[in-house]
């Protein structure tokens, strides 16, 4: 499928294409738990809006390619673990609830339960995908696409841990959707959705906050460049920089009970 970007500073709404693949079928369809999942990754990255309306049931048992009753499951999951709210009447269907910021207790005790060998493989991980993104979209972006994605940059906040953290995977999203890989926009969902509260647990540091912000503007330059080595290579430095972060929150934890310096 063809991937293009949003103008989120006019319009505040994710990518069609990222949209495009949260409702794309499944590749196992009949599968209650895997319409939950999609729409659950495209909630925490904010790619479904807070309050915005999802299609009716049929809809999403016709896109997903399920059978209605997996969609009424699926949605049902959504709805006990507080992402989705059904309101009846002529107004009424299955409303996005936003989740609230990760809770930073239950963010530090899960990085206290994993070791440090596990922090540096996830980051390689990471930084291979995103960085294999960011050449693509070099590679894949038009002169429009190039205009969206720094209007979308400029729009971002990462003054706030918060508001950084989803940001910073937004923005790893955003190069995934310009990559026009229906794959890696999936497999960045995945990783946001399931590490996302990790990875950029760092964002409560003032200077990773900054990192970020000007690391999404070089990026953003180098793309309108087409220069893809760039690209790539802003995109490893600050998940480099992210990475030592989390390495040495672990170690302190290791060493004094406590994640902060």
């Amino acid at each position: 499928m063809t991937i293009s970007m949003r103008d989120a500073a006019r319009t505040g709404r994710a990518a069609p294409g990222a949209r495009d693949a949260v409702f794309a079928q499944l590749d196992d369809a009949g599968r209650a738990e895997q319409v939950a999942r999609r729409l659950t990754d495209a909630i925490v990255l904010g790619v479904l809006s807070s309050g915005e309306r999802l299609p009716s049931e049929a809809e999403l048992a016709r896109r997903f390619g399920v059978a209605l009753v997996t969609a009424r499951e699926g949605l049902g999951m959504l709805r006990r673990a507080g992402l989705v709210e059904t309101r009846r009447g002529r107004d009424g269907g299955s409303f996005v609830m936003r989740p609230g910021d990760a809770d930073d207790s239950h963010v530090t005790a899960r990085l206290r339960g994993v070791s440090q060998v596990e922090l540096g493989d996830l980051a390689v991980y990471v930084t291979a995908i995103a960085a294999g993104c960011a050449d693509r979209a070099a590679e894949r972006s038009t002169p429009s696409d190039d205009a969206r994605l720094r209007a979308w940059v400029a729009d971002a906040d990462f003054s706030q841990a918060g508001e950084a953290r989803r940001n910073a995977g937004g923005f790893l999203l955003e190069l995934a959707v310009l990559s026009q890989s229906a794959r890696l926009v999936r497999e960045q969902l995945r990783l946001q959705a399931e590490f996302g509260p990790l990875l950029w647990l760092g964002m409560r540091d003032p200077a990773i906050r900054a990192s970020a912000a000007a690391a999404a503007t070089a990026v953003a330059e180098a793309v309108a460049a087409r220069d893809g080595a760039a690209a790539r290579a802003h995109i490893s430095d600050l998940l480099g920089e992210v990475a030592r972060w989390l390495l040495a929150a672990k170690a302190r934890i290791e060493r004094e009970g406590t994640i902060d310096g």
